[in-house]
């Protein structure tokens, strides 16, 4: 059968329990869901037909999450929502700086993933308003709000749903250092989580915007304190 894109969340996860316990709070709140036992068949179903956003357990048979998140990130920017365990620090790390965009630790509410896919769902189909639509730029870097596009140089960055939000927020407040955990709680609506989050986006930010990740003239370190856009040298 076919469905909507725009509506069709792909679930992958080994235990049948979760699978289903997810499927069911999805489809409650309007989504198609396909689902998916382990990494080849999770690879295939989201390169073939992309969904709105893949639901994604770390530990799988055959493919691992991690080359599932890495697969697909490399040709498509679908958003993904990680599932971990609690002692897998490293590999939510890993997730994130692979482009996952945002994650849930196991064992976890079915509510509150529910409640982070439409957060991210939300946030990568949002139209701003038009006092909000407008244009960032710093020297050859171009963020375009409405249309949720960056580009450098003339050339379209990939980035994930956060990085975007993230660059944007960022931009908009130059010159304004932000901690951790207000940034956490502007750009991914938390009220608590891993401030980890934030350092591996700005990591992965710093990668696609400084001419030398390892000297950031756009996105700073101020110690003590977090991050600070400034702007690129001139």
């Amino acid at each position: 059968m076919v469905t909507d894109s725009a509506k069709r969340i792909l679930v992958v996860d080994d235990d049948p329990t979760v699978s289903d316990v997810v499927s069911r709070y999805l489809r409650r709140d309007g989504f198609d869901v396909d689902v998916a036992a382990d990494g080849d068949d999770a690879l295939r179903q989201a390169l073939a037909d992309p969904p709105a956003l893949v639901v994604l357990d770390l530990m799988l048979p055959g493919l691992s999450g991690l080359e599932v998140c890495r697969r697909i990130r490399k040709q498509h920017p679908v958003p993904i929502v990680m599932l971990t365990a609690l002692g897998e620090e490293s590999d939510r790390v890993l997730g994130l700086e692979l482009g996952a965009d945002d994650y849930v630790t196991k064992p976890f509410s079915p509510r509150e993933l529910a409640l982070r896919v439409q957060s991210v769902l939300r946030r990568s189909h949002s139209t701003p308003e038009p006092a909000a639509a407008r244009i960032e730029t710093d020297d050859d870097l171009v963020v375009d709000v409405a249309a949720r596009q960056a580009n450098l140089a003339g050339v379209q960055l990939g980035l994930t749903v956060r990085e975007f939000d993230l660059l944007s927020y960022l931009l908009a407040h130059r010159g304004q250092a932000f901690t951790r955990v207000e940034l956490l709680e502007a750009v991914w609506g938390w009220t608590f989580g891993d401030h980890a989050t934030v350092t591996v986006h700005v990591r992965r930010l710093r990668e696609k915007i400084e001419s030398d990740p390892t000297h950031p003239v756009r996105i700073v370190t101020v110690w003590g304190v977090g991050y600070r856009y400034d702007g690129a040298e001139r």
